[in-house]
């Protein structure tokens, strides 16, 4: 009995500890965000130093450090990509600290640092496809708002027809903070590309990167795009049964992600309460038991992202 006590505790403790890591990495950011939100969107902050010469080498990888501007800015995140990086460097040592104090291998260090640096990452990303999930059921209205303030304003200034769609106030709220956030790059980025770009990866689906053609062909050339408006919403109505069924695949594919974890936590659960000390000297005390856990913690990692990169293909 004392056994299958002491397996419990220790089992609550590792669950608790990876819990609160979680909440901890989730608590950081989210306070970093709201601390920064406002005071950081048209701040100019100087490059001097180290931090100056740092941003300049990580800029060098030109594709990473769009990719990170682009994913930080479509999540309105007021720091620089070179802080993101320097947070997951930062996680990914107490990744590699914990892997050292728990597994005392190669391996089992090299794999927590490795987890810990993705993980900064992959909440964001997880974070931007939840927004993109609901964008996507709420984008049909909001380009048919869009195509009517198009219409009103004369169909010859794009701006001017977004200014009037903003100010309406009528759109979701997700839709409306990114609007509004395409309306405020467009004013004062001075890049039209680059505004665009966030633009599309805020919205992160294909009926979105049609909408966002439309809006560079009209920005870069002038012509009217009323009749292209047109047929795409006819075409997005047309689609909206078929859009309900990839919202069920998407959810079914959520719902994979944790399913290992369950399983996993059910398995050895089964094994402690039948043989508490087999599994207290097995999983707890024998190296390979660990490595055995390990394989099985960076599997269930991974079958996350993957989960991430189908949902992203699926929309």
């Amino acid at each position: 009995m004392s056994d299958t006590v002491h397996i419990t505790a220790l089992a609550m403790l590792g669950i608790g500890l990876f819990a609160a890591l979680y909440i901890v990495l989730r608590c950081v950011m989210a306070l970093w965000l709201e601390q920064h939100r406002l005071a950081g969107r048209l701040q100019y902050r100087q490059r001097q130093g180290l931090a100056g010469m740092l941003e300049s080498k990580l800029e060098r990888f030109d594709k990473l450090h769009r990719h990170l501007s682009d994913l930080l800015e479509s999540m309105q995140a007021p720091f620089r990509p070179l802080s993101f990086v320097g947070f997951s460097l930062t996680t990914g040592a107490v990744g590699l600290s914990t892997g050292a104090l728990l597994f005392q291998s190669v391996k089992g260090t090299l794999l927590p640092g490795g987890i810990g640096m993705l993980l900064p990452y992959t909440l964001i990303r997880a974070a931007l496809l939840q927004r993109q999930l609901q964008t996507r059921i709420d984008f049909l209205p909001a380009v048919e708002l869009f195509y009517q303030c198009y219409l009103v304003t004369g169909e010859r200034n794009i701006r001017l027809a977004m200014q009037r769609t903003i100010e309406e106030r009528r759109l979701p709220s997700q839709m409306q903070a990114a609007f509004d956030q395409l309306y405020r790059n467009l004013s004062v980025r001075g890049d039209d590309e680059a505004s665009l770009r966030v633009f599309s990866a805020a919205l992160g689906h294909v009926w979105g990167e049609y909408f966002v053609n439309l809006l560079r062909v009209a920005l870069s050339e002038g012509h009217p795009v009323s009749d292209s408006l047109r047929e795409l919403l006819t075409d997005m109505r047309r689609a909206r049964r078929a859009s309900e069924q990839e919202r069920n695949k998407l959810l079914e594919i959520r719902i994979a992600n944790f399913t290992p974890m369950l399983f996993l936590l059910l398995f050895i659960g089964i094994n402690a309460h039948y043989n508490p000390n087999g599994t207290y000297r097995y999983y707890l005390l024998d190296p390979m038991g660990r490595d055995l856990v390990l394989n099985a913690l960076v599997l269930i990692f991974a079958s996350f992202l993957m989960g991430i990169w189908l949902s992203r293909k699926k929309m």
